[in-house]
């Protein structure tokens, strides 16, 4: 394992680009989400460390992401929905004084993919799903380091990305594999037994299988330790988040999947260990925050001093681990298999999976019904032709087709539900 080639995030290797003095330059994608609205808190923390030169986010929040670029006195502000540009440009300039120049406005689908390759330091991807694949692979090309918490774009695009990032160049800024990242520190990749990827359960916890037929969306965006955006929510409800993040910490540390374990850890304090060949375990351990993680992507090799909460030592507290239920939340099972067949396979997972989660919210498809359609829609899809030699329209092609028969299925399910209620 020491012989091959050094994995995309190594916590041993920093990649530096040069881009003058001062504070460490950023461009955060999805600034308005959970990650996007943490990682400006903690800018404006430590001014004499970052500064924003770049925001974009979808254009959903048009009044919050002016007030961020305002805060930030940043250059540019981007958007992926071109309607939402007059809105914008009003809510900035009832925030700027008179006179005061406004930031310029990006505008459309390209938005964060033409901010990611943008004169900068540091770009961080807290963008969602797998749109965040483009601006992935621009912030690589332009050779930024790339903070990512956008995993859906490693996961789709797996063998893309390995092309692009040199070593050091990824930081990664999902609390597991920061956890797994600082443990790896403090060994060489000939040390490594395996990786242990942590997971609170969700909100069904000890929940069988026939129990889960009957949860509801509220229930399922109940998340008892961390607040995310619904999407991610529903995923960590599902343990799909978990699968991807399986997937994630093979491509991230080129472990084999055989070598990644899932154990369910309720408190969400232990956010990922590294057992070592000499029976040593390292576990890196916080309060349930994110503030911590994006700390890691944003200052790396440096770390932010009071980033996020400490432990208080002098508290008693309970730490729980148990295996992880494979009945009742089969899809890490699932994500290995299309982890190991590569090619477009991940892709399909995803794309299926954001559909059906959809589908899941509006009333659709039963909770169960989510993995059971993403499942058939997988096998369906079979061995992948592409193998490991991927390019974008193979990726893009896979996840049309993907999102299509999930929306079939789901119809499907729609109306034998509604014969039978008849």
């Amino acid at each position: 394992m020491s012989d091959s080639p050094a994995p995309l995030a190594d916590p041993h290797l920093v990649y530096d680009p040069v881009v003058g003095d001062g504070p460490k330059a950023l461009v955060i994608l999805g600034s308005t989400g959970s990650i996007g609205t943490q990682a400006i808190d903690l800018v404006l923390r430590n001014p004499d460390r970052f500064r924003v030169t770049a925001l974009s986010a979808n254009g959903g929040r048009v009044g919050l992401l002016a007030e961020q670029a305002y805060q930030l006195r940043v250059r540019t502000v981007g958007v992926a929905r071109e309607d939402v540009v007059p809105a914008l440009r009003e809510a900035l300039a009832a925030r700027y004084g008179a006179g005061e120049p406004l930031p310029e406005i990006l505008a459309g689908p390209d938005a964060a993919t033409q901010l990611a390759a943008s004169d900068c330091h540091t770009v961080l991807n807290g963008i969602t799903g797998s749109i965040g694949l483009a601006p992935t692979l621009a912030a690589l090309e332009a050779g930024r380091v790339l903070a990512l918490a956008n995993k859906e774009s490693l996961i789709v695009g797996g063998p893309l990305v390995k092309a692009l990032a040199k070593p050091g160049q990824i930081i990664p800024v999902d609390s597991e594999h920061a956890a797994l990242f600082q443990a790896l520190a403090a060994g060489t990749r000939a040390d490594v037994r395996k990786l242990v990827v942590t997971a609170s359960g969700g909100p069904f916890r000890g929940r069988t299988k026939a129990d889960l037929a009957r949860v509801t969306v509220e229930e399922a965006l109940a998340h008892p330790t961390w607040a995310m955006g619904p999407v991610i929510t529903i995923n960590s409800a599902t343990l799909v988040n978990k699968g991807l993040e399986v997937i994630e910490a093979h491509l991230l540390y080129d472990i084999p999947f055989d070598r990644i374990e899932v154990v369910v850890h309720p408190q969400s304090y232990v956010h990922s260990m590294v057992e070592f060949t000499d029976g040593s375990t390292l576990a890196q351990a916080t309060p349930p925050d994110m503030r911590g993680p994006i700390a890691i992507g944003l200052g790396w090799p440096e770390r932010v001093p009071d980033a996020a909460p400490a432990f208080d030592w002098s508290k008693a507290s309970t730490w729980e681990f148990f295996p992880l239920d494979t009945d009742a939340f089969p899809s890490v099972g699932l994500a290995r298999q299309v982890g190991q067949l590569a090619g477009t396979a991940p892709a399909v997972f995803n794309a299926a999976n954001e559909e059906c989660v959809e589908a899941f919210r509006a009333g659709a498809l039963p909770f169960n019904g989510i993995m059971e359609t993403v499942t058939r829609v997988v096998e369906e899809h079979g061995t992948p032709a592409t193998g490991t030699s991927l390019t974008v329209p193979d990726v893009l092609e896979a996840e049309t087709w993907a999102r299509a028969r999930a929306r079939e299925l789901t119809a499907q399910t729609t109306t034998a539900n509604a014969e039978a209620r008849a």
